[in-house]
């Protein structure tokens, strides 16, 4: 005949008063659950069941009266620990003013400066130089205390038209006083006592990153065959590529491409060209952002 294994049971209030040998098992036949004892403590250890699990797997939020567990008191649970984390995200491709959604707490910038436009081409050494990118500055920001915050976002640099045309600067991005970032500088035809394209700079983050240059001007070859100056990289991506042009020279037929604009958030412009009696303009740097991620 099989040997059946019981354990001693009693009520909560009976297995609460009782302490148990070391590794003793008993049956609280109030609450369908078992206790482990060590020998010491009065009512041992209570073993969670499956559905007192899966119940608080679901819970929202936790409270004293959840946990077992009296030196847990309410003022050591974080409120809202729970729902914590990232909960939205606003970006500005223009001014504007971030307001701050309910329930949030922190957030976390990122500040882009816009990117240089690049140089038109010049008739005697052809490219023109690459606009630079702007500048990114990141930063952690406590927002307890702050409802709302000005936001000023670079502009694109304007593009050098014609022969020798020069581009213009991206403009400086910022949130409010807390941190900002210089647009990139303006591509120029090739000179050799001027800059051409660098890329902008950026205070008051945790992290400031500088723009990446625009390609300096450079002069054609012998062929009279040149490509022109391609525009910085931001922290977003790459900028535009400087025009191309050849003029017939060792080629089976002239062949022109037009600058392209900054590629990406804050990326400068490309350079343009010139060959013989063609000028190419460069092309525009691309606007600044501001993105701001929400936690609560």
């Amino acid at each position: 005949m099989p040997s059946i294994l019981t354990f001693r049971r009693g009520t909560a209030a009976q297995n609460d008063a009782f302490t148990g040998s070391a590794g003793e098992i008993t049956v609280d036949s109030t609450n369908g659950t078992i206790r482990v004892h060590d020998g010491v403590t009065a009512g041992g250890s209570q073993v969670a069941t499956a559905s007192t699990l899966g119940a608080l797997a679901s819970l929202d939020t936790v409270d004293t009266a959840q946990i077992d567990d009296g030196a847990i008191t309410a003022a050591k649970l974080a409120p809202g620990a729970a729902s914590a984390g990232l909960k939205s995200q606003q970006v500005f491709t223009s001014n504007g003013t971030w307001t701050k959604p309910a329930g949030i707490k922190l957030i976390k910038v990122y500040v882009t400066g816009g990117g240089g436009g690049g140089a038109g081409g010049d008739g005697g050494t052809n490219a023109g130089g690459g606009g630079g990118a702007g500048a990114t500055a990141i930063k952690i920001i406590d927002v307890s205390s702050v409802s709302s915050v000005s936001v000023t976002v670079g502009s694109a640099g304007s593009a050098g038209t014609g022969e020798n045309g020069l581009g213009s600067n991206g403009g400086t991005s910022s949130f409010g006083a807390y941190c900002s970032a210089t647009g990139g500088d303006r591509g120029i035809p090739w000179q050799t006592t001027s800059s051409s394209g660098y890329g902008g700079t950026a205070s008051g983050g945790d992290i400031n990153i500088n723009g990446g240059d625009g390609s300096q001007p450079a002069p054609h070859d012998a062929a009279d065959d040149s490509h022109a100056n391609d525009g910085g990289a931001s922290y977003w991506g790459g900028g535009g590529q400087g025009a191309l042009q050849s003029q017939n020279y060792n080629r089976s037929g002239a062949t022109y491409a037009a600058a392209r604009p900054g590629r990406s958030y804050g990326s400068g412009g490309g350079g343009g060209g010139h060959t013989y009696t063609y000028t190419r303009s460069g092309a525009a740097g691309a606007t600044g952002i501001i993105v701001i991620e929400e936690y609560a």
